[in-house]
C-alpha cells in the first residue's frame, strides 16, 4: 500500500525562470503538505539534478528563454531506466498541451495557476509514480520468496488494489493471466474470475520481449509505454496508455523451463478517456469557429494549402468565394449580439448545404465566409455555387419571431489563375469581394490584376482624407437656389469639395463614398455645418445679407452623431438665426430609425431649424411617417428632372411628388434643372424652386456673395396674357417642309414653331402652351406615333395630327384607334383642304378645353 507519507515525502523539482513562479508553487505544495522540495532557474541544471536525485515528479514551465521545456525533456529521457518522465508541464497555450504531451510528458497544468487543479494532479501522478517503485520492490521480493509466490501475488493485489490504474500480471513461460486488480476490474466491466479465465491476448495487445531474451534480461525493465484501446464487457473501446514491465527473478536456468517463480510481465493500464476528450476539446477549439462549428481562419489556410498541393499534382483548378455578408451590422445592431449570432449559425447551416461533401466551408471573421471548391472545368462552376448562395439568403430568416433578409458579397479567386498559394488566393478573392460591395452588393466578381491598382489606389485615398481632415483641406462651394416666382435667388446649397494637395479639386463622387465606409463622414459632416454657419456670418457681417444655407447629412451622421447638439453648438457659437439653416436629409436616413428621426427632427424644428428631404422619390419614405416628421421642403431628385420635358414617367413622378407636396403644406426644389425647357416645364407646373447648372453650378464663397450682391435672377417667365391666342407646331425633319408648312399657315395668324427633331419638338412645347402639333411619321429615332404618344401623356389637351406621305399605314391606324393622334394627312397635301382641317382642330381644342380664343 502506497501511504500518505510516501505520497507527501515524495521528491519533487520545481523548475521555472521566473521567481515569482518558483515561490507560487513552492508555497502551494509545502501548504498542500509536501515537504521534499526543490526549485531551479537554472534550465540546463535540469538533467544533472535528476541524475543526482532521481526526483519522483519534475514541474516544469515550457517557455523559458534560455532553454525550452521541450529541450529540458529531450534531456532527461536518457536518465530515465524505466522509460517513464515524471514531468507535470506549466503551459498557457493549448496548442502546446498536445506538443507537450506528445514530447513525453504526463500531464499539464494551466497558467493561471488553480490550487485544486494543481494538486489534484500532483497526487495522481505522485501515485502512478510510486506505485511504480511499489511495483520493482515487490519484483524484488518475489525473487527472494518464489516458493511463496501466490501469497506474495495476493498481498502485491492490496498494493495494485491502491490505485485506479488497470493491473495484469502475466506470467511469460505459460502466457496466462496470473492476477488482476480491481482497476483492471472496473476498466473492462469483468468480474475478476472472468477476467483470470481470458487469454491476455483477448485482452491485451502483444507484450514486447527484452531487446537481450529471456536468459540475458536484466532481473526489472521497463519494456514499453504506448497508448492503444481495450474492449470493454459491453464491446466500447477504451482508450488508454499501457505500460510493460518485464520482472525476471534470480534462479537456476532450469526453473524457467517452468512456471513456478518463472518471470512476469506486468501491464499497467491507465484510462486516458478524459485526456482524449481534452485533447480533442482542446483541438477542436483550436481549429474550428465557437459559434458555427466550421473550420477557422487557421484550419481554413490549412485545407487551403492542402488542396492545392493536390490540383499540383492533379493538374486540378482550385476555386475560392470570399463572402461577405451586407448590412450584418445593422441588423445586429437592431436586434441585438444574441440574435446575430442565430443568424449566422442559420447562415453557415445554409451555406454547407450549397457545397459538395469534398468542399470546404470556413469562417474567416464576423460576418465573413469562405469556400473552397476542387473542380477541373471552368469558372461557371464557380458562378453556380455564387448564385446558389445569394439564392438561399433570399428565404427570410426566422429569428424567433423576427423575420429578417440579406444579401452577400463574394469575391472569387482561382488557382492557378489568379495565384499559386493559399494566402494569395484568400486576399485576391477579398478584394473581389470588395469590389463586389463597391458594386452595389447582392453579387460577385472575379479577380482581376486591376483590383490590386484599385485596393492601392483606395487605401491612398483613406490616408489622403484622414490628412485632409486634420490639416483643412476641404472647403465649401454654394450652388444657388431660385424662388420661380420671384425669379431671386432664395438661397444655396453647401456642397462639400476637397482640394487635394497635387491633384486640385476632387469631385465629391470619388471621395464622399470613402468618407462613409470609414466612418469619417460624421467628424467632416460636423466640420461641414460649423463652416456653413461661420460663412452666413461672414456674409452677414459684409454686407451680403442674410443668406439661408442648405447642408446635407449623411444617415451615418444622422444615426450615430449629437445632430442637434451640433447644429445647436453651431449656430450660438456663430450668432446665426436658425431659421437661415436647413437641414438636406435622404429618405434612407429618414427611415433608418424612424421613431428617433421624430424625436432628433422634433429638437431641431423647435428651435426653428428647416428641414428638407433630399432626392425625394429614390429611397423608400413611408407616406404615413411622412406626415409624422417636420419636413418643410421636399426635393426632387435629379433622376426625375433629367428627362422631364420628353418622358411621361418622370413626368409623371415629378407632378406627383409636387402635388403631394402642396396638399401637405411642404414646398419643392427641383435639382439638376439644367436648361430652359426644363426651368419652364417646372415653373408652369407650380414647382417652388430650382437649382442646376442651368442657373449657376457650385461657387466659391466670394463669387457666390458677389452673384447675390448683384441680384442675378431668372429671366421672366411665360405671361398667358402675351401668348398668341392659337399656337401650331410643326416637326418634320425635311427643312423644306418645314418652310412650305409655315408659309401655308402664316396668313392665319397662329404663332408658327417649328422643329426638325421630337427632341427640339419637346423643348419647343416645354416653353410655349401649344395647342396643335402637325408631325411627320417617318423620323430618326422616333417614329411620329411613338412621338405624339408621349405628347398625349405629357399634354393630353394639345390636339395632335400626323402629316406624312409614309403608305404603312399599320402603326398610324393603330395610333389613331388608342387615341394618341386626332387626325392622319398624306402627303402630298392639298393647301386648302390643309388649312380647313388645321382651322378645325383649333376649334376642336377650344371645344374641349372650353376655354375659346
Amino acid at each position: 500500500m502506497i501511504s500518505q507519507a510516501d505520497i507527501y515525502g515524495a521528491r519533487i523539482l520545481i523548475v521555472d525562470d521566473q521567481e515569482v513562479n518558483l515561490r507560487l508553487l513552492e508555497h502551494l505544495l509545502e501548504s498542500g503538505g509536501y515537504t521534499a522540495l526543490s526549485s531551479t532557474l537554472d534550465a540546463h541544471a535540469v538533467a544533472a539534478l535528476h541524475q543526482c536525485h532521481q526526483f519522483d515528479l519534475i514541474i516544469l514551465d515550457l517557455v523559458m528563454p534560455a532553454m525550452s521545456g521541450y529541450a529540458v525533456m529531450d534531456a532527461l529521457r536518457p536518465l530515465e531506466r524505466e522509460g517513464y518522465l515524471p514531468v507535470l508541464v506549466i503551459t498557457a497555450d493549448p496548442d502546446a498541451r498536445l506538443a507537450a504531451l506528445e514530447a513525453g510528458a504526463r500531464d499539464f497544468i494551466s497558467k493561471p495557476f488553480d490550487a485544486l487543479e494543481v494538486l489534484t494532479r500532483i497526487r495522481n501522478m505522485l501515485e502512478v509514480r510510486l506505485l511504480h517503485r511499489a511495483a520493482r520492490l515487490h519484483s524484488a521480493q518475489l525473487e527472494a520468496m518464489v516458493s511463496q509466490r501466490s501469497a506474495e501475488l495476493r498481498r502485491f493485489r492490496g498494493a495494485m488494489d491502491a490505485t485506479s490504474d488497470a493491473i495484469f500480471l502475466v506470467d511469460m513461460l505459460s502466457m496466462a493471466l496470473v492476477d488482476v486488480n480491481d482497476g483492471a476490474c472496473r476498466l473492462l466491466g469483468h468480474a475478476r474470475e472472468k477476467l483470470l479465465a481470458l487469454a491476455p491476448g483477448v485482452l491485451l495487445p502483444a507484450p514486447p520481449l527484452p531487446p537481450a531474451g529471456l536468459r540475458d534480461a536484466p532481473a526489472h525493465l521497463a519494456l514499453d509505454a504506448s497508448e492503444c484501446e481495450l474492449l470493454r464487457s459491453d464491446l466500447a473501446m477504451v482508450p488508454v496508455e499501457l505500460t510493460w514491465h518485464w520482472y525476471a527473478p534470480a534462479c537456476d536456468p532450469a526453473q524457467l523451463q517452468t512456471s513456478t517463480g518463472g518471470p512476469l510481465l506486468i501491464a499497467v493500464a491507465r484510462d486516458i478517456s478524459e485526456r482524449r476528450q481534452v485533447q480533442e476539446r482542446l483541438k477542436h477549439l483550436a481549429h474550428y469557429d465557437s459559434l458555427t462549428g466550421l473550420p477557422n481562419r487557421g484550419l481554413f489556410y490549412q485545407t487551403l494549402a492542402q488542396a492545392v498541393e493536390l490540383a499540383q499534382e492533379k493538374s486540378w483548378r482550385i476555386v475560392v468565394l470570399f463572402i461577405a455578408l451586407d448590412r450584418f451590422k445593422s441588423i445586429n445592431d437592431t436586434l441585438g449580439a444574441a440574435l446575430g449570432d442565430e443568424l449566422l449559425r442559420q447562415f453557415s447551416n445554409r451555406l454547407v448545404a450549397c457545397v459538395r461533401l469534398r468542399d470546404t466551408v470556413g469562417r474567416l471573421g464576423n460576418d465573413e465566409f469562405a469556400l473552397i471548391l476542387t473542380m477541373s472545368r471552368n469558372q461557371q462552376d464557380a458562378v453556380a455555387v455564387a448564385n446558389q448562395v445569394r439564392d438561399t439568403l433570399r428565404a427570410p430568416f426566422d429569428l424567433h419571431g423576427h423575420a429578417a433578409t440579406l444579401t452577400a458579397s463574394i469575391g472569387i479567386a482561382m488557382y492557378p489563375d489568379d495565384a499559386q498559394d493559399p494566402e494569395t488566393l484568400i486576399k485576391y478573392a477579398n478584394t473581389a469581394m470588395g469590389g463586389a460591395k463597391q458594386a452595389g452588393r447582392d453579387g460577385y466578381r472575379f479577380f482581376t490584376a486591376g483590383m490590386n491598382v484599385q485596393v492601392l489606389a483606395r487605401l491612398d485615398l483613406e490616408l489622403a482624407l484622414r490628412h485632409a481632415l486634420e490639416h483643412q483641406q476641404f472647403i465649401l462651394h454654394y450652388q444657388p437656389k431660385v424662388d420661380l416666382r420671384t425669379g431671386r435667388i432664395s438661397g444655396v446649397e453647401a456642397l462639400l469639395r476637397w482640394r487635394r494637395p497635387g491633384y486640385g479639386l476632387v469631385a465629391p463622387a470619388e471621395f464622399v463614398p470613402v468618407l462613409e465606409d470609414t466612418g469619417l463622414i460624421g467628424r467632416v459632416g460636423a466640420w461641414v455645418i460649423q463652416a456653413a454657419c461661420r460663412q452666413v456670418a461672414q456674409w452677414r457681417d459684409e454686407g451680403v445679407g442674410p443668406v439661408r444655407v442648405a447642408v446635407n447629412v449623411s444617415s451615418r451622421q444622422f444615426a450615430e452623431g449629437d445632430l442637434d447638439g451640433e447644429v445647436t453648438r453651431a449656430l450660438v457659437r456663430y450668432q446665426v438665426p436658425a431659421e437661415l439653416l436647413e437641414l438636406e436629409l435622404t429618405e434612407t436616413a429618414l427611415m433608418s430609425n424612424a421613431e428617433r428621426t421624430i424625436i432628433v427632427l422634433g429638437k431641431l424644428k423647435k428651435i426653428g431649424v428647416k428641414v428638407a428631404i433630399d432626392d425625394f422619390g429614390t429611397g423608400y419614405s413611408s407616406l404615413a411617417y411622412l406626415q409624422r416628421f417636420p419636413i418643410d421642403k421636399l426635393k426632387i431628385d435629379i433622376a426625375f428632372v433629367r428627362n422631364i420635358t420628353s418622358s411621361p414617367n418622370d413626368a409623371a413622378i415629378a407632378l406627383a411628388i409636387i402635388s403631394m407636396a402642396h396638399s401637405l403644406k411642404l414646398s419643392v426644389v427641383a435639382e439638376g434643372v439644367e436648361s430652359r425647357p426644363q426651368l419652364e416645364y417646372l415653373r408652369r407646373n407650380r414647382c417652388d424652386e430650382i437649382q442646376g447648372f442651368y442657373f449657376s453650378r457650385a461657387l466659391p464663397a466670394l463669387e457666390m456673395g458677389q452673384i447675390i450682391v448683384a441680384g442675378a435672377g431668372l429671366p421672366p417667365g411665360h405671361d398667358p396674357a402675351a401668348q398668341p391666342a392659337q399656337t401650331l407646331l410643326i416637326v418634320d425633319e425635311d427643312v423644306n417642309v418645314l418652310s412650305s408648312l409655315h408659309r401655308l399657315f402664316r396668313p392665319d395668324g397662329y404663332q408658327i414653331l417649328t422643329a426638325s427633331t421630337p427632341a427640339e419638338g419637346f423643348e419647343l412645347l416645354a416653353l410655349h402652351r401649344v395647342h396643335v402639333i402637325v408631325c411627320d411619321q417617318r423620323m430618326t429615332g422616333l417614329s411620329g406615333t411613338e412621338f405624339l404618344s408621349k405628347v398625349k401623356e405629357l399634354y393630353p389637351a394639345t390636339i395632335r395630327i400626323i402629316l406624312s406621305g409614309y403608305t404603312g399605314l399599320e402603326a398610324v391606324l393603330d395610333a389613331i384607334n388608342r387615341g394618341a393622334i386626332y387626325r392622319f394627312y398624306t402627303k402630298p397635301w392639298d393647301d386648302t383642304e390643309l388649312r380647313d382641317n388645321i382651322r378645325l382642330a383649333f376649334q376642336h381644342y377650344w371645344m374641349l378645353t372650353s376655354s375659346p380664343p
